[in-house]
């Protein structure tokens, strides 16, 4: 049953629309002003907020803001009540990220329409898509069913990119969002003595480049291929139509980036507390969860030294003894280049 916020201070127009919401099958909180509004909509999961613009204490533009601002409550559908269809009403109100509006008075199946519109439109725009190619294209196909979205493009342009080829690199500026079909990619950056450091490794699902293109800066790391790869382009107006046209588009899409952010911070404090030891635990388990496809079997990986001694932020002799330490101990093998994960358990339990 979907859960409706209702905030309006005219008890009267409160407890009919109320009453009509019930009747139609919807769980329904009611608030007689915005400050008590903006309150239960971040103590309870709602699923639509219908709010009206006058009232006293916080209106409606008020509370907007407010929930706009936490990101618990700013994807929630948001429908103003107006009893005023002054231009500048509605101009204010879309500006501030408004779903909807309903003027006062209302009739019983125009207000269901609208409530119906917007639950609809939210679900298939929140729903999970997979970290595909097919995933993106069936998320941006959504999106293009949205009305300020129809220009995005159907076929977006696919690369292909053979080991140690750059995709981008550091310096250069951005005109594209990447994201990554098939294939591995590392992102490194290059100090004053002209060493690598690699800062994160990507794989399927995963979109690079994007901050650089918001930030309108160059890029500050090079991103180059491990494997072969394949990499669709987000064209740079498509991306900030994404971001800007649309607000349960740019709440879905900010997610979606947002997940690469969290990982690249959590990896950097990491690097600057952890032990070589946790370090080098840490990098294997990372590289376990995000490429062991079949988890009957113990993790392989064939990854040079070189490039595991840039993820883990340390000399290659350094981890070429740790690597030898975990050996001895039954948490890995080697042969060559690669290392087997034996005991993941372990070396999970290294970094607690």
């Amino acid at each position: 049953m979907k859960k409706i916020l209702l905030i309006e201070d005219n008890l009267e127009v409160r407890e009919n629309t109320a009453e009509i919401l019930e009747l139609s099958g919807y769980e329904i909180l009611t608030a007689e002003n915005g400050k008590i509004g903006v309150r239960l909509a971040q103590e309870n999961e709602v699923d639509l907020i219908i709010c009206d613009i006058m009232m006293p204490e916080l209106d409606g533009y008020g509370v907007l803001r407010i929930l706009s601002k936490n990101p618990k409550t700013s994807t929630i559908p948001f429908i103003f009540l107006t009893a005023k269809a002054e231009k500048t009403d509605f101009r204010k109100g879309m500006n501030l990220g408004a779903d909807d509006y309903l003027t006062k008075p209302f009739d019983d199946s125009e207000l269901l329409e609208v409530i119906e519109l917007r639950l609809h439109k939210s679900e298939r725009i929140n729903k999970d898509f997979e970290a595909t190619e097919t995933g993106l294209r069936s998320f941006i196909n959504e999106a293009r069913g949205i009305k300020e979205l129809q220009a995005l493009s159907s076929d977006r342009e696919i690369r292909h990119y053979r080991k140690k080829d750059f995709i981008f690199m550091e310096g250069g500026f951005p005109k594209q969002v990447y994201f990554i079909n098939k294939g591995k990619i590392k992102l490194c950056k290059t100090n004053d003595d002209g060493r690598e450091f690699i800062v994160s490794m990507l794989g399927e699902g995963d979109f690079m480049g994007y901050l650089s293109l918001l930030q309108n800066t160059p890029y500050t790391e090079s991103a180059i291929v491990m494997e072969n790869t394949e990499v669709s382009m987000i064209p740079q107006n498509e991306f900030f139509a994404l971001l800007h046209n649309n607000r349960d588009v740019a709440n879905r899409f900010i997610k979606i980036l947002a997940s690469n952010v969290i990982d690249k911070e959590e990896r950097l404090l990491e690097l600057a507390y952890n032990s070589v030891r946790k370090r080098v635990a840490d990098t294997l388990i990372r590289l376990k969860n995000r490429y062991h496809e079949d988890k009957d079997k113990p993790f392989a990986m064939l990854i040079p030294r070189d490039d595991l001694a840039s993820m883990v932020g340390t000399a290659k002799e350094t981890v070429i003894r740790t690597l030898s330490d975990f050996k001895n101990e039954g948490l890995i093998t080697v042969q060559g280049s690669k290392i087997t994960v034996v005991k993941p358990e372990e070396l999970e339990m290294m970094l607690n």
